[in-house]
């Protein structure tokens, strides 16, 4: 019953309220009809494409009464943002670290009951994981960067991989252990988002902070003087890895 002249715009409120974290669909259906009550005259027959028939509304004379516009809605819910993980190492070394990162709310339901564990008295379940984001696996994870620029100084220097994973369904509780490999060439202090999705609906973002610290000295040069204004010269060579 909404009067909309022409050219006129209408907001229409979308609210998502999860109480769950799984993928959650939805149709904002717009039914438009003339205000004084007349049909579109068009022939509308069984050979009409299916999504012709489905987005218009018939009239007993054969005339399209209606118009609809059919807007698709995927509420993804996201957890709120995690506990900064801080890995941190001396430039030109290189450190290993196990990182542990816990999925609060995974609840396993009618949708996803391949995941469940047959043996009813174990409430621990292997979670298969990939790296990058596919809809072939049930869990999956990516390092996101800021910009570009964040991308290029860490992405060569920074490998995860997932060394460890559990389900334990009574507290709805999925544990996934990483182990992160940082291996800095200079100082720096950049940060990256890793971001688990699962594969029917839910994200969990973790923040990270990569800390490289200045490096070991390389050698010491001594200078001896051999005399009152005469200059002593010591030469060094400088190896570039790179051309």
């Amino acid at each position: 019953g909404i009067r909309l002249a022409p050219k006129e715009k209408l907001n229409i409120p979308v609210l998502f309220k999860p109480d769950a974290m799984t993928r959650y669909k939805a149709e904002v259906v717009v039914h438009v009809m003339k205000e004084n009550g007349e049909n579109w005259t068009y022939d509308v027959s069984a050979k009409s494409s299916k999504d012709l028939n489905r987005n218009v509304s018939l009239a007993e004379d054969g005339g399209i009464k209606g118009i609809l516009w059919r807007y698709p809605v995927h509420g993804i819910p996201e957890a709120p943002e995690q506990k900064l993980v801080v890995v941190r190492c001396q430039a030109r070394q290189r450190v290993e670290q196990r990182v542990q990162m816990l999925l609060i709310g995974v609840v396993p339901d009618a949708r996803n009951s391949d995941m469940a564990n047959t043996d009813k008295s174990a409430n621990i379940q292997d979670v298969q994981v990939t790296d990058g984001f596919s809809e072939t696996v049930e869990f999956l994870y990516e390092l996101q960067y800021q910009s570009n620029e964040i991308r290029s100084q860490l992405e060569s220097l920074v490998g995860m991989q997932l060394v460890e994973k559990e389900w334990d369904t009574e507290s709805e509780i999925v544990t996934l252990i990483f182990n992160v490999v940082f291996a800095p060439n200079k100082p720096m202090r950049n940060e990256a988002t890793l971001v688990v999705q699962w594969a029917t609906g839910g994200v969990w973002k973790f923040p990270m902070l990569f800390i490289a610290t200045e490096p070991e000295v390389d050698d010491v040069i001594n200078i001896e003087a051999v005399g009152l204004n005469k200059e002593s010269i010591v030469g060094f060579k400088l190896t570039s890895q790179r051309r």
